[in-house]
């Protein structure tokens, strides 16, 4: 069965939140959903899910990132892990997968794009494939807290109390759809890609 890792940082419950929508959709795509946090980089953890081995990288045929923005950026937590996959990257070990990134803000313009963004970058380094959401969906057209082309969103509210919505859950599990799917058709073409 293809396995989608969905790794994430969330401090305080919304990007969990988000990464649960998508391993609903990858589930959808009958895929199978690797729900993975990662502690703070003071080691607190505050997750319902478990927290994430090493070893289960390797495991994986595609992948959804998520973190918190930070001043525009990915939490320290998330780019610490980017940081430690050096040996992958000399291997080449994650060339031709398949990679959804997602992430919360607490206002509108709390740089959400530009985080998600961002968190591509590591992608493009290591050679893998983004994946992210098209037009063709149309909760983007809808939405009023959250979700780009870039990946899942969602805008919190200053205090961090504002619900998951509509369109926000909608865009989530579309993204784990289209990831899990990208990622069967990769893993059925057994091929490597150029």
């Amino acid at each position: 069965m293809t396995k989608i890792l969905v790794l994430y940082y969330s401090r305080h419950g919304s990007v969990a939140q988000l990464a649960e929508q998508i391993a609903l959709g990858v589930a959808q795509a009958g895929a199978e959903a690797l729900l993975r946090a990662l502690p703070a980089t003071d080691g607190s953890q505050s997750t319902v899910h478990p927290l994430f081995l090493p070893d289960e990288l390797m495991q994986a045929d595609g992948f959804a990132f998520g973190s918190p923005v930070r001043f525009g950026l990915m939490a320290a937590p998330l780019k610490q892990f980017w940081d430690s996959t050096g040996s992958e990257w000399i291997k080449g070990s994650l060339i031709n997968k398949p990679a959804a990134v997602f992430s919360s803000s607490g206002s509108l313009h709390g740089g959400n794009e530009a985080t998600l963004l961002g968190m591509m970058l590591p992608l493009l380094h290591h050679g893998m494939l983004p994946v992210g959401l098209p037009y063709s969906e149309p909760a983007l057209h809808q939405t009023q807290a959250g979700g780009s082309p870039y990946g899942a969103s969602q805008v919190t509210g200053l205090s961090g109390d504002r619900a998951l919505g509509k369109e926000a859950k909608e865009l989530a599990v579309a993204l784990g759809k289209r990831l899990a799917t990208m990622a069967q058709i990769l893993k059925q073409a057994g091929t490597q890609l150029p």
